[in-house]
C-alpha cells in the first residue's frame, strides 16, 4: 500500500505532484535575522506505474558532507528517476549546520535527538515537526545517510534494531561491508520512524567535514539494490553485486586512550584485528613517551580517531567483539 490518493497523485508540502513528472519543492523552514527565507529543496521523481514512495535523507548534522555526496550522486547519476513509484531526495536537512560546516541548529541542539519535534518549541524542535507531519508521513521507506562525528571515521555499516527481522532483511539487502545491531535512540528520526511503522535504514561512513570516495560509492550503491529489490531501479542501471555479504555486529567495545598526546594510527579501518595486535602509537611531542596500544580482542576495527591529537580517555577504536569472546 502506497500512499498516495486514488488517482495515484501525490500530496506533498501543499502541492499535488502527477505521476510521471519531476518537481523540486523548496520547503521554507525558516528566516534569517536579515529575514532571508531558508529553504530546503525537496527533489521529486515520479513514475507513471504506481509503486512505493521511497524517501532519501542526508545532512541531519549538518557536517556530515559525505551523506550529502551520497545523495548527490542519486540525483546526478539519475539513480532517483524510478521505474515505478517515488523517489523523494532531501539532500541536506540540516541547511543551518552545512552552511556553518556544523553539526548542530543554531539553537545548539542536535536535530537527530528533538524527533518528533514541537509545533512550538525551539527552532530544531520546530523544524523537526514540520519535517514529521509534512513530509515524513507519504513515505514508505526511508534512506538515512550519515558519517562519523568529529575525527572519527566510520566503516560503512546499516544500524538496525535486531528486533525488526524485516529491517534486517532490508539491510542484508543494501549490504554494506558491516550491519550494525543497534537500539533506536529516543528522539532520532529512526525511532520516529520505528513508531510511526515507516521502515527506515540508517546508513553510517566515514568522517564528518570530509568526503571519500569509497564511502560514497558503498552508499549510492546499497541504494541501488534496495531499489531494485523493490523494482524500482530504472531499466537502464545495472544492479550493482556485492563481493560479499554484510558481518553482522552483535557486539562491539571503545578502546580509550590511556594517555593524553599525539596519535599515531597503525591499522586500517574495517581490518580485521587479533588480541594483542598493535593499532596505533601515542607519543608526546618531546620524544621521551611512547605508549603502544593493542587489541584487547579480536574483530572487526569499524571506527577509527583519526585526530591527530587525544587526550587520556579519548575513544580511539570501536572494535566488535566475536561470539568466542561472549
Amino acid at each position: 500500500m502506497t500512499k498516495t490518493d486514488e488517482k495515484n497523485i501525490l500530496n506533498i508540502l501543499g502541492h499535488e505532484v502527477l505521476p510521471g513528472t519531476s518537481t523540486t519543492i523548496n520547503f521554507n523552514i525558516a528566516k534569517l535575522y536579515t529575514s532571508t527565507k531558508v529553504e530546503i529543496p525537496v527533489i521529486i521523481e515520479r513514475s507513471f506505474k504506481p509503486g512505493p514512495i521511497v524517501l532519501i535523507t542526508a545532512g541531519i548534522h549538518g557536517d556530515e558532507v559525505n551523506g550529502v555526496e551520497v545523495v548527490r550522486q542519486i540525483i546526478a547519476k539519475k539513480i532517483n528517476k524510478p521505474q515505478r513509484g517515488t523517489i523523494i531526495c532531501i539532500p541536506v536537512l540540516n541547511v543551518f549546520g552545512f552552511l556553518n560546516m556544523n553539526r548542530f541548529f543554531p539553537d545548539g541542539r542536535d536535530l537527530n535527538r528533538v524527533f518528533p519535534g514541537k509545533k512550538n518549541g525551539s527552532l530544531a524542535s520546530r523544524f523537526a515537526y514540520q519535517f514529521i507531519n509534512e513530509i515524513l508521513p507519504v513515505a514508505d521507506f526511508c534512506l538515512d545517510f550519515h558519517t562519523g562525528g568529529a575525527s572519527r571515521f566510520n566503516a560503512p555499516h546499516i544500524r538496525v534494531d535486531s528486533k525488526n527481522e524485516k529491517l534486517v532483511a532490508f539491510a542484508k539487502i543494501f549490504n554494506a561491508p558491516f550491519v550494525l545491531f543497534s537500539k533506536n535512540l529516543d528522539g532520532s528520526l529512526r525511532a520516529t520512524c520505528a513508531k510511526k511503522g515507516i521502515d527506515i535504514l540508517l546508513f553510517e561512513g566515514g568522517k564528518s567535514q570530509s568526503s571519500c570516495k569509497e564511502i560514497a560509492r558503498e552508499g549510492v550503491e546499497g541504494t541501488m539494490r534496495i531499489l531494485h529489490h523493490l523494482e524500482m531501479l530504472n531499466a537502464n542501471f545495472t544492479t550493482p553485486k556485492p563481493k560479499t555479504d554484510s558481518i553482522i555486529i552483535n557486539k562491539s567495545m571503545w578502546l580509550r586512550a590511556k594517555y593524553s598526546g599525539l596519535l599515531h594510527i597503525k591499522v586500517p579501518i574495517s581490518k580485521h584485528v587479533e588480541k594483542g595486535e598493535v593499532l596505533a602509537t601515542i607519543t608526546d611531542p618531546y620524544g621521551k613517551m611512547r605508549h603502544i596500544v593493542k587489541a584487547m580482542n579480536p574483530g572487526y576495527i569499524i571506527n577509527v580517531n583519526e585526530a591527530p591529537i587525544v587526550y587520556q580517555g579519548d575513544a580511539i577504536f570501536h572494535i566488535t567483539k566475536e561470539m568466542i569472546d561472549e
